[in-house]
């Protein structure tokens, strides 16, 4: 199989041939924003604090609190189908067991790591009051990646879930994932397969690596560069078709900011769908996308 060549040289799979939740509660301007994608949060734009109550997770009003295991060369481990694989997990600073959490993602590209992954997107900037999972991903042509063989990675992504909402306060109803690249085909993937868990995704230069047969809707924001020779244009608007169609969002769309972002008409309320191409980049991370990530994400 030929492989293209991606960002820092690392290679990229093939791109293919031709191609619920309720909304999130808020008030007049917010519903104004999530129309547009681009949300509204409290003071000093922090996501919205939810109290943890019964019928929550396990790991909310835990008596002890896990450590995280955020230091280099210290990853979490778990045993899925009988394959170990490894993630890092950063909490909140002051993070409590009595409040919920969003939790975030992050999918490393072709040839990355779970390391890479920790710092390369920085939502967390944006989005400090979160708690963030970068995991490793598996021998994709010899570089790691998300083949997602026999369904394993998405079988790693719900064991994941499982064991830190175990571990920590999660809150269900805002689980958000982000990726370039590789990264990126990832959040595709759970964007086709998981979007009755996941609130929203921010796909960076990603497409479809299977038939994408969605069934639950999901909101979508998604990048890409006009000049991208391993992602192209067209691979990639063949999962924001999917979900414009999904989420029964009209053809015509608006300007948003960040330029030059724009939002999809008339889809269902909470489920917009944000396409962001950009003139003159290559198979790269849009300079924009943490800060227009973070401020997708806290809208719910």
């Amino acid at each position: 199989m030929t492989f293209c060549r991606g960002l820092s040289g690392r290679a990229a799979p093939p791109a293919p041939g031709p191609a619920g939740r309720g909304a999130p509660i808020m008030g007049p301007a917010g519903a104004a924003a999530a129309a547009a994608g681009t949300g509204v949060t409290g003071a000093a734009g922090m996501a919205a604090v939810v109290p943890a109550g019964p019928g929550d997770p396990p790991g909310c009003n835990a008596a002890m609190v896990q450590p995280e295991c955020s230091a280099t060369g210290m990853p979490c481990s778990i045993d899925v189908s009988g394959m170990m694989r490894t993630y890092y997990v950063s909490l909140p600073a002051n993070y409590s067991a009595s409040r919920k959490y969003p939790l975030v993602f992050q999918f490393h590209p072709l040839g990355g790591n779970a390391e890479q992954a920790r710092t390369m997107y920085n939502i967390k900037a944006g989005m400090p009051d979160a708690i963030y999972v970068s995991p490793q991903g598996l021998s994709s042509g010899g570089s790691a990646g998300w083949p997602n063989t026999g369904g394993q990675d998405v079988a790693f992504t719900k064991a994941m879930i499982d064991k830190l909402q175990a571990t920590y306060c999660v809150d269900k109803a805002r689980i958000f994932s982000t990726g370039f690249s590789y990264g990126g085909m990832m959040s595709v993937t759970i964007a086709c397969q998981m979007g009755d868990v996941f609130r929203a995704v921010g796909i960076q230069s990603g497409f479809p690596t299977a038939p994408c047969k969605p069934t639950h809707p999901i909101a979508v924001w998604q990048t890409q560069g006009d000049q991208d020779n391993v992602v192209t244009p067209t691979n990639a608007a063949s999962a924001r078709d999917a979900y414009v169609k999904l989420n029964h969002c009209m053809n015509t769309s608006q300007p948003v900011d960040p330029s030059p972002c724009v939002a999809y008409d008339g889809c269902d309320a909470g489920y917009s769908v944000v396409w962001c191409l950009v003139p003159g980049q290559g198979h790269g991370i849009s300079r924009f996308a943490s800060g227009a990530i973070a401020t997708f994400f806290k809208q719910f």
